[in-house]
């Protein structure tokens, strides 16, 4: 039998002291020949990862490796490694979708080539028949997915079984103690989208609320140095929108290499920091190529968006040096014109999910499609809400930029004990606030010091 500590994923999320993460993994850890599967961790969180009674199929009866754990002496003895299962969930290694068929491909290729002919009602009809039977996927949880989240907290929850009566520090997820996090970001994806940016920022800052432009540096419309200084000068940001937007790039290694290089080119020239691909085409396993700082282009729960799978966080993480802020929220187009909503209902029941999990809600929404007077008013709606909820329950409302400084500064602090008591260490400290984890009737619950 072997105990190994693979548990770096877990101190990172909570930025705890890895004194007190008092994870081992036991087990015959010679994995070959072994494929990973489904297994459930607890009675929430279902896992992929190696694990001896995993299946391949989450809509299978699970196993749930929380009956394998072992509480020994002043360590918690686990039958996995949550190191994989957060980085197969994250990176969507349980979804093998990067490699699209030939048959789609082409399909994929004759839509973006007519696409400007088409009319949205035609549009809309030709990507209800695409996501024809999204509802009856079992994997990821629709409309949110915490796997990744739930999985830590039912590890720090065996971490207080140790010591019921303890509390365990860490680093709380959003600074100045807000309880959870909101951004909003506008793709723009035709001219007459860039022409109505004026106006949407009027709108915006009517609300206080700031936010992004992803700008399409390479097609459909010219971004001058103008355009960029009127959007910044307002305090707005702005970052790359793809290369072409034209559901190509990510096609085959060889051309995406290419087009990476000139997206790096395009995002020193806007002097951007962040990234989006169109229509949430992605490979993560790629992402080494980008020079930018962040990335937001991997959704929470895809089975609305052309490439399913979803990396099961309402938090950002990261990919390497890559911070990724993960879409969390149904688009606006997909609302409107595929779900045929006209409501704040979805979004209310997924930024309610996500609050409970003390999440991030990354909303997209395109000046293209919000101009006429139904939808407009939905997205009036929805800061109104969004301003409630930063006065009335402390969600924090800010920039893509500001979430991905914040995040890295978290990510380099740490927690020390001085003094008799414990004190965070590092750049931003000043804005961090200390929480602490323990158990209430056999929940698990955090107060912020």
């Amino acid at each position: 039998m072997t105990a190994l500590p693979m548990t770096e994923s877990f101190v990172q999320y909570f930025k705890c002291p890895p004194s007190l993460s008092p994870f081992r993994i036991w087990g015959e850890w010679d994995t070959t020949g072994t494929h990973p599967g489904y297994f459930r961790f607890g009675p929430e969180s279902v896992c992929y990862g190696t694990f001896s009674k995993a299946v391949s199929h989450a809509g299978l009866k699970l196993a749930d490796a929380l009956e394998q754990m072992e509480l020994d002496g002043d360590v918690v003895l686990l039958p996995f490694n949550p190191d994989e299962v957060a980085s197969s969930l994250r990176y969507e290694r349980y979804y093998c979708n990067n490699k699209t068929s030939s048959k789609k491909s082409i399909i994929r290729d004759v839509y973006y080539l007519l696409r400007p002919a088409f009319p949205v009602a035609f549009r809309r009809h030709l990507q209800r028949i695409w996501l024809k039977g999204w509802n009856k996927a079992s994997f990821p949880r629709w409309p949110g997915d915490c796997n990744v989240d739930l999985m830590f907290k039912q590890m720090m929850h065996c971490a207080l079984q140790l010591q019921p009566e303890s509390e365990i520090p860490f680093i709380w997820f959003w600074p100045e103690g807000w309880s959870g996090c909101s951004i909003m970001t506008h793709d723009v994806e035709t001219q007459a989208g860039l022409r109505y940016a004026d106006t949407l920022m009027d709108i915006n800052d009517s609300y206080g609320i700031k936010s992004s432009f992803q700008l399409i540096p390479d097609a459909r419309y010219s971004v001058t140095p103008a355009i960029l200084e009127s959007i910044r000068k307002r305090g707005f940001e702005v970052n790359v929108h793809d290369l072409k937007h034209d559901g190509r790039l990510y096609e085959n290694e060889v051309d995406f290499k290419k087009a990476a290089a000139k997206i790096n080119n395009f995002v020193q020239e806007f002097g951007s920091q962040g990234f989006r691909s169109g229509a949430l085409y992605r490979n993560q396993e790629w992402f080494s190529e980008f020079r930018f700082s962040y990335d937001m282009s991997v959704p929470n729960s895809a089975h609305l968006d052309p490439q399913h799978g979803g990396c099961c966080t309402f938090m950002p993480y990261f990919v390497g040096s890559l911070l990724e802020i993960p879409v969390t929220m149904t688009q606006d187009y997909t609302l409107f014109h595929v779900l045929e909503q006209y409501s704040l209902d979805l979004w209310h029941e997924q930024l309610d999910i996500i609050m409970k999990q003390h999440g991030l809600a990354s909303f997209i929404v395109h000046p293209d499609y919000i101009q006429t007077s139904r939808p407009m008013g939905i997205y009036r709606e929805l800061l109104a809400y969004l301003s409630y909820l930063r006065q009335q329950k402390g969600l924090w409302l800010a920039l893509p930029g500001e979430v991905n400084i914040w995040w890295r500064q978290r990510n380099n602090m740490h927690l020390v004990w001085n003094d008799d008591c414990w004190q965070i260490e590092g750049q931003g400290a000043e804005r961090a606030r200390i929480a602490y984890a323990r158990i209430e009737d056999n929940y698990l619950t955090y107060r912020i010091a």
